[in-house]
């Protein structure tokens, strides 16, 4: 019941974070580890996401685009970023930067031609291809993959999570 966020696919592979898989570590101990201090309080209660089980030292922050410069960041289509540097931290830590944001620890990621074995001969995965960003930011965590599927017309009792043969 993974919801993942696809933020690239080529022709070498596939790379997403995970945002539906909070990890009860709030964002303070992050911020208290880089020894940046926090001015706004209910950030450092926020919740970290586990973003795939690959480099999970590794953070990132899906934002809307604001439209300012932070030293390393990939712009997403519907006006979503991707920012992996610690200026955007330090601007959240003092009120700054952007109002929507997920925080993820670690991605996932695939092999060239992985993920098209995994959607068409395994049928692992189902794609939600999202018209607005309200499934990120205006639907709680543990919600998000439930959402999906009814948004897709599949409600619970319609997907089966075991599969059989003819």
């Amino acid at each position: 019941k993974a919801v993942i966020y696809l933020c690239e696919h080529n022709k070498e592979g596939a790379i997403g974070l995970m945002v539906n898989h909070p990890i009860h570590c709030p964002l303070g101990f992050v911020f208290e580890q880089m020894e940046i201090e926090i001015k706004v309080p209910l950030l450092s209660e926020v919740n970290l996401m586990i973003g795939g089980p690959l480099h999970q030292e590794h953070g990132f922050v899906i934002h809307e685009d604001t439209g300012e410069k932070w030293r390393s960041t990939l712009k997403m289509p519907r006006g979503l970023c991707i920012t992996t540097s610690q200026d955007i931290l330090k601007a959240l830590a003092v009120g700054e930067g952007p109002k929507e944001m997920i925080f993820v620890l670690g991605y996932s990621a695939w092999d060239a031609g992985q993920i098209e074995e995994e959607l068409t001969k395994d049928n692992s995965w189902l794609i939600y291809s999202a018209e607005d960003n309200s499934l990120l930011f205006d639907v709680p965590a543990d919600k998000r993959w439930e959402t999906a599927m009814n948004r897709m017309g599949i409600g619970n009792m319609q997907f089966l999570t075991g599969s059989g043969n003819a």
